[in-house]
């Protein structure tokens, strides 16, 4: 059960979703490192592996659930929803990535500026004044950035970030995305963009926050070429869905 202090007034509970895929070199330091933060977590861990980790399954507060092969993030991302979702306590759900990029010290802020504002959708954005990126190669920055900013040209959605998975819904929009998405031909990174845009047209209050993104230093990136590739034909694909809207 997670019950977050902030300001000596208790909250809310809340779910964080970890997709992962050959990560065994991440996925429990980052569970504990999670658990370190002061705040009572559950998490949902939504496995991709060809090999499961079966010592997650032994973590309290822990729910794993285990594909056996690649699905995509997107597609993880709803199923681990819908499980936080049957916890009506769980008032705050949280995506991260499993490899170290999103910092578990970002959480409690976050949460925080996430209930002083009443949002609906944060987004822990690498695209704001105060925003770095470390660590990562030039030509992974300039393929974020162009994707980014084919984005907003395609979609002119009022956000700088559309594609990085470090986001903070409440109920109501996590439900809201899994019944607008779940046939949704974008399982991948692009159903990033496909969230942001159907809670931007749905009129939720979306805003960003700066955020510390650091390069993986343990695994591999899953971002392959065909994704990528794939990621551009979807975005052409929301472009016409969002303009027939």
């Amino acid at each position: 059960m997670l019950i977050i202090l902030i300001s000596k007034k208790i909250i809310y509970m809340i779910s964080i979703i970890i997709p992962t895929y050959n990560e065994e070199e991440n996925i429990i330091k980052l569970i504990n490192k999670i658990f370190n933060i002061s705040l009572k977590i559950n998490i949902v861990v939504v496995d991709d592996s060809p090999k499961s980790y079966l010592n997650i399954k032994k973590i309290k507060n822990v729910k794993y659930i285990y594909r056996g092969k690649k699905l995509g993030r997107g597609s993880a991302v709803l199923i681990g929803m819908k499980e936080a979702l049957k916890n009506h306590k769980n008032k705050i759900i949280i995506e991260m990535d499993a490899d170290f990029s999103h910092r578990p010290g970002e959480i409690a802020p976050n949460i925080k500026y996430f209930y002083k504002e009443k949002l609906n959708f944060l987004i822990a954005s690498r695209y704001l004044k105060r925003s770095k990126i470390l660590n990562w190669p030039v030509s992974r920055r300039i393929l974020s950035k162009f994707s980014n900013l084919m984005a907003r040209i395609l979609l002119n959605i009022p956000i700088k970030d559309y594609t990085n998975g470090f986001r903070f819904y409440d109920r109501k929009a996590a439900a809201y995305i899994i019944k607008k998405c779940s046939r949704s031909k974008s399982p991948g990174f692009i159903l990033l963009s496909e969230i942001a845009m159907e809670l931007y047209i749905g009129k939720f209050k979306i805003d960003e926050r700066p955020s510390i993104f650091l390069n993986r230093t343990r695994g591999e990136s899953k971002a392959s070429l065909s994704e990528i590739i794939n990621s551009f034909f979807g975005l052409l694909r929301l472009f016409i869905r969002y303009k027939l809207i």
